[in-house]
């Protein structure tokens, strides 16, 4: 029996978390971009349904938790800048013992003003009546067009009512504006409680692939070692922050591999890309180490291109470094190694204005990272890749893919490898959110030697 144990998430959860006067600063910050003649509404995330009457667990809406931390599904938050009666409102359940029975306490339009800092709330019954009043004498409306079709229809029905009391007075919206060009500038550049937030996400992350590797073997399916990632989760009070990717020998060149349900074979490498979602943030981990417990020779020397070119992504992570700057250096490195190794033909410079690299590097090299997975922020700025900055936090993460049926030697097909880290930007340079998560190939292969590998 495998006595071997991953360490624990080195932070208590009690320490760390978003406090109220954030979430004041956030939504100020926001109204002070806004305007006072704006108005912005965000409505949570709905239930979904999952089959017939049971439904996924609930997750809030990011902008929505960005701006008020409110956990509740039904509920439309409401900024109002330079409202006399209050700026900040929700409109929400009321308490309910009855439903509350079955599916837990709700904090009710009481508790919004008390616990979650809203200067006033209503019950959401009541917001066809209230709403239209809150429209009239703005100028500008921001919402998320498009996102909830729904929705759409309520609030276009909302300023037709004011609208049609033009003769008598009243002063309807005359622009509307996407939200997100003012809300997700914001939560691109993470706070001191976001980042210990992340921080821990990527500790839990860090104990889930030590769990992982400690279950992986030769004869063990991927569902298993799904298994003890969602378990080191789960233990820590943490989500996984999306499907995991579990995908053994040729099924990591599929690069959204998730049916995780075929058994580990020996000489086979694993490809395992997951991370944990705490308090609503995510990490994003990929690590690919052998099954058996050593790399071939094929797939150690692929293995180090992919090192190496993750290194010189993570050189260009500096503040005033363009954010194309580290793919740019991935590519370079992952095409040299490529043609090194006899799998790509030709120069170096010619490769490269070929994108010849793409047969077996298809993808760029990371995405913000936040809220959500695939965090929200402009890549570019004026039609020019912008800069990065202290604050940003974002993966780097290279990939070499040889599918079988490639036209290489058959020793190469059926390799896939990709090596993902969580990296943000500081004032003096970056800080590796998933460092403890072993990357380079000796410390891997120690890493598996404890679990009898």
């Amino acid at each position: 029996m495998d006595t071997h144990a991953p360490r624990r998430a080195a932070k208590s959860s009690k320490t760390i978390g978003i406090a109220a006067p954030e979430y004041a600063r956030r939504r100020r910050q926001l109204m002070r971009m806004a305007g006072e003649d704006a108005i912005a509404i965000l409505p949570a995330a709905p239930l979904r349904v999952r089959s017939n009457d049971t439904h996924y667990p609930y997750r809030q809406d990011s902008d929505f938790w960005y701006l008020s931390g409110f956990p509740e599904p039904e509920a439309v938050l409401v900024l109002v800048p330079g409202r006399a009666h209050g700026e900040v409102l929700l409109f929400c359940r009321e308490r309910d013992p009855e439903r509350e029975s079955w599916d837990g306490a709700r904090a009710g339009p009481e508790g919004a003003v008390d616990r979650y800092g809203c200067d006033d709330a209503w019950p959401i019954a009541d917001m066809d009546e209230i709403l239209p009043g809150l429209l009239e004498g703005r100028s500008r409306v921001y919402y998320h067009f498009g996102r909830d079709v729904e929705f759409d229809i309520k609030l276009m029905g909302w300023v037709n009512r004011v609208r049609a009391q033009v003769r008598h007075g009243a002063q309807p919206p005359h622009e509307f504006l996407e939200l997100g060009h003012l809300l997700h500038e914001l939560r691109l550049f993470k706070s001191a409680a976001e980042l210990r937030l992340m921080r821990h996400a990527a500790a839990i992350s860090a104990e889930a692939h030590a769990a992982a590797m400690a279950a992986a073997r030769p004869g063990v399916h991927e569902y298993a070692v799904e298994a003890a990632l969602l378990h080191a989760f789960r233990r820590n009070d943490a989500y996984a922050a999306y499907h995991p990717i579990v995908g053994g020998g040729a099924r990591a060149c599929v690069l959204h591999y998730i049916d995780n349900n075929r058994m580990l074979a020996d000489g086979e490498l694993l490809l395992i890309d997951a991370g944990a979602e705490y308090q609503n943030y995510a990490s994003d981990v990929t690590r690919t180490f052998p099954v058996n417990g050593r790399y071939s020779v094929e797939q150690r020397q692929l293995y180090e291109v992919v090192l190496a070119a993750q290194q010189a992504a993570l050189a260009c992570a500096r503040p005033g470094s363009n954010w194309i700057a580290g793919h740019d250096a991935a590519v370079a490195v992952i095409t040299d190694g490529l043609l090194r190794l006899g799998l790509l033909k030709g120069s170096l410079k010619k490769a490269l204005a070929s994108e010849s690299y793409k047969r077996y590097y298809m993808h760029k090299t990371g995405h913000w990272l936040g809220l959500d997975v695939h965090d929200v922020g402009d890549y570019r700025l004026a039609g020019a890749y912008r800069e990065l900055e202290a604050g940003m936090v974002f993966t780097i993460e290279p990939g070499i893919y040889i599918a079988p049926g490639s036209k290489v030697a058959e020793r190469w097909q059926g390799i896939g490898i990709r090596i993902e880290d969580n990296v943000a930007i500081t004032d003096g340079g970056h800080e590796v959110l998933t460092a403890a998560i072993p990357s380079a190939p000796d410390d891997v292969e120690e890493a598996l030697a404890p679990c009898g590998k």
